[in-house]
Order: C-alpha cells, then structure tokens, then sequence
C-alpha cells in the first residue's frame, strides 16, 4: 500500500478518535509503523497534528453551546487549571470531554491549541519510542 494512503489513514483515525466518536489512533499508528518503521517520524507529525485538529473540532463545538454555569467541582478545576487542564486531552473518555468542556467555557484559543498539542504529541511520542524499542514484528 502507498505510504501517503497509510499516513491519510492514520490522519483520519487521529481526528477522528479525538472527537466523542469511537475510534484507536494508536492501534492505526502501531500498524502503520509495523508496515513502514521508516516513516516513524511523519507518522509522529501526523498523528500529533491530526488528534489536535481534532480535539480543537470538538473545542469549536463546545463554543456552539450557550454557556451556563458549570458544576462546581468542574469549575474549580477549570478556574486552577485553565488551558493547561488540556495537557490531558489525550486520557480515553476523559479527554473527549475536556475539548467540549473548554469551548463551552470560552478558553483562550491559543494556548488550549498549546496545550492540547503537547499532550497528543507526548503521547504518540510515548508510542513510537515503545514500538521502537519492540523491534520488528511485535
């Protein structure tokens, strides 16, 4: 298979699995780096770029909602944490609803888009240096 239908695929599972659909981006980057240990690094980019785009969808879509008060728990969170409470976007389940919980709160664009992008890309990172250190075949 094409190398640029592989990272396209791996692009679409990315987004995909970082909105509240269904999805495994990391089994779509395992099998990708199993086919073409070589392209480890623009799948990286990839993969990175993509959960953002992502995440910032569902950000977006979190901005559409009236805003109301948040439970207070959560806003206390939020109000200690702010933006850099997205470092966690990456977390299955939990990290679906941050991106919502962000654009319903009308955080800043930039730095969520920060550090969201620091969370997915140190995830992947953790990814492909464990699929590297398995070696071929695992």
């Amino acid at each position: 298979m094409d190398s640029a239908l592989l990272l396209a695929g791996l692009a679409a599972s990315a987004f995909l699995s970082a909105t509240v659909l269904p999805g495994s981006s990391e089994l779509a980057l395992g099998a990708l780096l199993r086919a073409r240990p070589q392209l480890w690094l623009l799948a990286l980019l990839v993969a990175t770029i993509a959960n953002t785009a992502g995440s910032l969808s569902s950000m977006w879509l979190g901005r559409r909602v009236p805003p109301k008060t948040l439970p207070p728990r959560a806003a206390a969170w939020f109000g200690r944490f702010g933006p850099a409470a997205l470092l966690l976007s990456w977390v299955p389940l939990l990290g679906d609803a941050l991106p919502l919980a962000a654009g319903w709160l009308r955080l800043p664009w930039w730095p969520c888009l920060c550090w969201i992008g620091v969370g997915k890309f140190a995830r992947y990172a953790v990814l492909v240096v464990g699929l590297q250190q398995l070696g071929p075949g695992h």
